[in-house]
């Protein structure tokens, strides 16, 4: 479903439950598209290509996300998309933030549910919930996310065909959010230019996250982000204690070091 900046989040989670995707269109504004692209641009100008076809070998992938730049602070703590991350999760933190920039002649990803990672029977229960916010427009000849709507909610052992999959086809400011065992890929580029995109890819926060937040982004600045922000990033329990510091809340080490 497509959804409008003004939605609420009653809607957001209604399709989220009964398509395991939403699109929310132009959620960001063309002025913060342009500050964030020209923020990764300067990253992307020392970052090298993948290395593996799952990476991409012509897509760049920014890592350690909220090191590098800030301009992602505001989307990441999103009041739609904590409501629907709410709904979904209840307690989560950040798994897997990363730039990726589909280069031109990149192929198809294969296609994959996020929460594979995840030794964990399919219950049918959430524990990851991702979100996409395109920098370029999305198109099905740059490589717009392709992903098979309804497949969260899929037998065991079904897989998709490329038949079944749609394209995330949205303008840059637009975020995609969609449940972790949604079948989904990147799509290929088949244009001369590249497509660029982030993702910020949460967990139930009893899981061990895909990227160890608590060391890729230095303390010195973490130590300066908002306090939602800071919980994200692992300085968090979840209920009743897991994540505890010497017995103590972990946000206490950025507050006494």
């Amino acid at each position: 479903m497509v959804l409008t900046p003004n939605a609420t989040v009653a809607e957001a989670t209604a399709a989220i439950d009964r398509d395991g995707y939403v699109l929310i269109e132009r959620l960001m504004d063309a002025e913060w598209v342009a500050a964030a692209k020209a923020d990764l641009q300067r990253v992307l100008a020392e970052t090298a290509t993948g290395r593996n076809s799952f990476e991409g070998f012509s897509t760049q992938r920014v890592y350690a996300l909220f090191a590098k730049t800030r301009y992602f602070d505001g989307p990441a703590t999103h009041p739609l998309v904590l409501g629907v991350l709410d709904h979904v999760l209840g307690h989560y933190q950040f798994s897997a933030p990363v730039g990726i920039q589909i280069g031109p002649g990149e192929v198809a990803q294969v296609l994959h549910r996020d929460d594979d990672v995840y030794p964990l029977p399919r219950t049918g229960t959430d524990v990851v919930v991702n979100t996409m916010w395109p920098l370029d427009d999305f198109t099905v000849e740059n490589g717009a996310t392709r992903f098979v709507p309804g497949s969260h909610r899929w037998e065991a052992g079904r897989t998709a065909t490329e038949e079944e999959t749609t394209a995330a086809v949205m303008p840059a400011g637009s975020v995609l959010i969609y449940v972790g065992n949604l079948i989904h890929g990147g799509g290929a580029n088949t244009t001369d230019r590249p497509r660029l995109g982030v993702i910020l890819e949460y967990a139930a926060s009893w899981l061990r996250p895909q990227e160890n937040h608590t060391l890729a982004v230095p303390r010195e600045i973490a130590r300066e982000l908002p306090e939602r922000l800071q919980e994200l990033l692992g300085y968090n329990v979840h209920p009743p204690f897991l994540g505890y510091v010497d017995g103590r809340h972990p946000r206490r080490v950025l507050s006494s070091s």
